[in-house]
């Protein structure tokens, strides 16, 4: 897939870009019975641990187990695995990049399940990618590293759709902590930005979210009642990264093969 030059500009100069449509909902269905099994072995977990190839991040309220990621789904899900290499994410993902491989570091499962109350304050993923000295070099000089949200319900305006600052992709990291937090709230202050300088992005279940890791981002409680699953796959130009992630088979080096 080639992107077009609108894109590749709206990519660097606003942060993020959509490409609507990607899978069928075939393919959908099948991710989400993926998700189904995730979360059937998460609720038999409990507690936040390494489960066949895959890491659970749980958390716990009165009643049930909160899963609040899956690190490395494709590890006990190859399905999932599958759709990291596939070539309508990973091609405009390379030529965001400007390389002709990259490493997979994430493959995370979502999920957003109605009144579970996970959220995602505002945040820039360079600070994931970057984890202290060593670990993490801007290779191409334009941040090395692309995620991808792969919407498998719809994304709407009332089940923590993904939110942006429009321009931060060009922020330095940690640039948006020169805001201080409320004391008297207890929030942070870019929830308080206007309209025009947030944008909330919505889309139907198979379309794919390409973003950078300084584009400023945060995601909210789901307040409806259907489900916000997403499928997140991350990729690092070659050479970035020097830390390891969890997940049996994680940080694999892809490349697009002709068909």
């Amino acid at each position: 897939m080639i992107l077009t030059q609108q894109q590749i500009k709206d990519f660097y100069e606003m942060g993020w870009i959509v490409i609507p449509d990607l899978f069928d909902l075939d393919e959908i269905k099948i991710m989400q019975q993926c998700f189904d099994d995730l979360l059937v072995r998460a609720r038999g977990l409990e507690t936040t641990q390494h489960s066949d190839g895959s890491y659970f991040v749980l958390g716990q309220d009165s009643n049930d187990v909160i899963i609040k990621r899956v690190v490395w789904a494709g590890g006990c899900q190859p399905e999932l695995l599958k759709i990291g290499e596939d070539a309508r994410i990973l091609s405009p993902a390379l030529e965001l990049l400007g390389s002709n491989s990259a490493e997979q570091l994430l493959s995370q499962a979502h999920f957003k399940l109605p009144g579970d109350g996970v959220s995602f304050d505002w945040h820039q993923d360079i600070v994931h990618r970057d984890r202290g000295p060593g670990t993490w070099k801007d290779v191409n000089g334009r941040g090395s590293y692309v995620q991808t949200i792969l919407c498998l319900d719809d994304m709407t305006l009332d089940n923590g759709p993904l939110m942006f600052v429009k321009g931060s992709a060009n922020w330095e990291r940690g640039n948006y902590d020169r805001h201080d937090y409320d004391e008297q709230t207890d929030s942070h202050p870019l929830n308080k930005l206007v309209d025009e300088q947030i944008v909330t992005v919505t889309g139907s279940a198979g379309s794919v979210l390409f973003f950078g890791p300084y584009a400023v981002h945060a995601s909210f409680e789901n307040n409806s009642d259907s489900s916000r699953r997403v499928l997140i796959n991350g990729y690092a130009y070659p050479g970035a990264n020097h830390f390891d992630y969890p997940g049996d088979g994680s940080g694999r080096m892809l490349q697009l093969v002709e068909s």
